[in-house]
Formats: C-alpha cells, sequence, structure tokens
C-alpha cells in the first residue's frame, strides 16, 4: 500500500468514527431522554405499562442510592431514602434526578467505545469497565455529599456545583481511560513502499 492510499484509508476510517460517534451518540443520549420521560408520570409521554415493567431509568436511581446510603451509615449517620431522595438526619437533603444519573457520560462513553475500530472483545471490556467506574464514582459523590454536608453543616448551601465538578471528574477519568484503550487497540499501518 502507498502512503497516498494509507492516508485515503486513514481519512475514510476518521470519517467513519466522527460519524458514528455523533450518531450513537444523539441515539444513546437522546434516547436516554425520551425513555425518562416516557418512564414519568405526567410528562408527555409517560406510559404507565413501560413505566411498571422496564423503568431502568428508576433501576439506576436505586442502584446509586441504596449503596450510597450504605457508605453514608457507615460514617455514623443516619440515613433514610426513597425512589429518588437521601436524607440524612441532622444532615443534608439529597434529591436524585435525571441530571444525577450520568447517563450523558455514559452516553459518550458508549456511543465513543462503539464507533471506535477494535474487537469486540476488547469493545465489550472497555464498555463494562467504564461504565461501572463512572459507576462507581457516581456512588461515592453521592455519598461523599450526604458525609461531607453532614460534618460541615454550614457549607452546605455553598456547593452548589457538584454536578460540574464530577462531570470534570468522571470525564478526566473516562478520557484517561480511553487513551490507554486507544493506544492498546490502535495498530499502525504497515506501509510498503
Amino acid at each position: 500500500m502507498t502512503p497516498e492510499e494509507a492516508k485515503k484509508q486513514a481519512n475514510k476510517k476518521a470519517i467513519k468514527f466522527v460519524i458514528a460517534l455523533f450518531l450513537l451518540y444523539i441515539l444513546f443520549s437522546q434516547g436516554n431522554l425520551f425513555m425518562n420521560s416516557v418512564m414519568t408520570p405526567g410528562s408527555k409521554y409517560y406510559n404507565a405499562y413501560l413505566s411498571s415493567h422496564f423503568n431502568y431509568i428508576q433501576g439506576l436511581k436505586s442502584a446509586l442510592i441504596i449503596p450510597a446510603v450504605w457508605i453514608i451509615k457507615l460514617f455514623g449517620f443516619y440515613a433514610i431514602y426513597n425512589e429518588m431522595d437521601v436524607m440524612v438526619v441532622a444532615g443534608p437533603y439529597l434529591r436524585i434526578n435525571y441530571s444525577c444519573l450520568g447517563l450523558g457520560v455514559m452516553s459518550f462513553l458508549a456511543a465513543f467505545v462503539l464507533a471506535f475500530p477494535a474487537t469486540w472483545k476488547s469493545t465489550l471490556k472497555m464498555l463494562l469497565i467504564g461504565i461501572i467506574t463512572i459507576y462507581i464514582l457516581n456512588v461515592l459523590r453521592i455519598a461523599g455529599l450526604g458525609v461531607l454536608l453532614g460534618f460541615f453543616k454550614s457549607q452546605r448551601q455553598n456547593f452548589t456545583y457538584h454536578h460540574e465538578v464530577f462531570n470534570i471528574i468522571v470525564y478526566v477519568c473516562v478520557f484517561t481511560m480511553l487513551y490507554f484503550w486507544i493506544k492498546k487497540n490502535n495498530k499502525p499501518a504497515i506501509i510498503k513502499p
């Protein structure tokens, strides 16, 4: 393969990757937003049957809240919760909304990994590791807010940027993981003169 042919082939792969990344991200992120509307009573597209039987949004909320409450209790606080709230007695009240679930960053990760040309085994491994990492960081964020704001009562009104801080931390972790994953899965083209 000549250098010109290799360059054309690389350009085609890059364009295909960018288009696939964009389309998959739109599909995943907007699909999750639509499904949130389908699962939320009183919303425009609410469907009682789907909400009762396939509510993965509520499942993710519960999967974040329950371990976060366990961690909060390990620090000696008494915490109670329901399907979307965590109340630390003599501490903060935390509401877990759709924006707290990390589905946006999970959508980006899934779109990137699925769009990148790698083996299915490597792709699935990265998806699993990445989503578990995002999940663990999110549980730690919720528990951390409960514990820190329980200890530092005077700071409850001041820490309003936890979403932004969380997003920065998670995206740094995700980009670091993706960097090493790409480095491992990127095979340089052999150009023969």
